[in-house]
């Protein structure tokens, strides 16, 4: 190794950044087209939420023609808002701390009930940044300050420091 701060496959040493869901590892450069995927990414979330609505509103007809009763489609239309809601704000606050997997588990269902809400979390977080984005720097740059803590190296022989007197 010619230097210090590379490994021999050329990668940088240290603690390397994880990749994010469409955007690999250029959220922490905005390289390799960063700018685009965003904008991709927003637009994908809005038109997937879009395409949704329209299938629950076909589901919605179908109980309409089903004669099923107003108690029970009023009880989707509830659920699916309820459902949507605690999706949006589970996927959210996902974005800012890492979601307990115990507690992600158990909500698995009510967030494949409530997928529009986060769709939706997706569509409004990809206009400002990269989802997850500022959850993944904090942590890059905390594992990186550690890494150069540890990896600090002191000058000089500390012995000698000791024997002079000044």
């Amino acid at each position: 190794m010619s230097d210090e701060t590379e490994t021999a496959t050329g990668t940088p040493a240290g603690p390397q950044p994880e990749p994010l869901r469409f955007f690999g590892t250029t959220w922490v450069e905005h390289d390799g087209g960063y700018t685009g995927r965003r904008i991709g990414v927003a637009v994908g979330a809005l038109a997937a939420a879009v395409a949704a609505c329209f299938v629950l509103r076909f589901a919605y007809q179908g109980l309409a023609i089903a004669d099923v009763g107003k108690p029970v489609t009023v009880l989707v239309v509830v659920m699916f808002a309820v459902c949507s809601a605690l999706a949006f704000r589970h996927t959210w606050d996902a974005f800012g701390k890492r979601p307990d997997p115990d507690r992600q588990a158990s909500l698995r269902g009510l967030l494949a009930i409530g997928f529009i809400g986060s769709l939706l979390a997706y569509f409004f977080r990809s206009l400002t940044e990269a989802p997850g984005e500022k959850l993944h720097r904090a942590e890059y740059q905390t594992a990186r300050e550690q890494y150069e803590r540890r990896t600090k190296r002191r000058t000089g022989n500390p012995s000698r420091k000791r024997g002079r007197r000044s």
